[in-house]
């Protein structure tokens, strides 16, 4: 299979994933069974995962709080972070978790209702787990750009004033 074609695709995808096959295809110049088997074949080999929007949560009434935790761990023998990140990812208020570089090992977004629930989720479930060593936790205050999208555009809405 065209590698280029599957980037191409996974990319066109990734910005607007309700595109139709038929679009696809006429924006890269293929045929759309082969934007069909190419997308058949990105899902089956799990380069695509999931087809989602960038929402902006801030303009829905949501009782929701976001947090990214840094986590530092001491890394098992032979399975290094994967183990314990593993056991972080189970957890269902976990949206996210990622392998860093710097002062922290794992950065792990979570969701509660609201600070106490996610304040219990760090000290009573992360905290507890073997080998996580210390937690550094951020509430999200605002979003302003999530996933190549700005949320608050205010500056396209601006005019130049032009006098006579």
């Amino acid at each position: 299979m065209n590698d280029a074609l599957r980037l191409k695709v996974a990319d066109l995808l990734h910005d607007n994933a309700k595109l139709s096959i038929d679009t696809i295809a006429k924006m890269l110049g293929e045929a759309p069974e082969e934007i069909a088997k190419t997308i058949d074949r990105l899902e089956k080999d799990k380069v695509i995962l999931r087809y989602s929007a960038v929402v902006n949560w801030d303009k829905l009434e949501t009782n929701q709080v976001t947090a990214v935790i840094d986590v530092r761990v001491l890394p098992q023998r032979e399975v290094g972070f994967d183990s314990i990140a593993k056991k972080i990812y189970r957890f269902e208020e976990v949206k996210s978790v990622s392998l860093m570089s710097g002062g922290y090992d794992l950065q792990v977004t979570v969701v509660g209702r609201d600070i106490r629930e996610v304040s219990r989720f760090v000290s009573e479930k992360l905290a507890t787990i073997e080998n996580v060593t210390a937690t550094t936790t951020h509430f999200l205050l605002k979003t302003y750009k999530s996933d190549g999208v700005i949320f608050d555009d205010t500056d396209g809405e601006r005019r130049l004033m032009i006098t006579p």
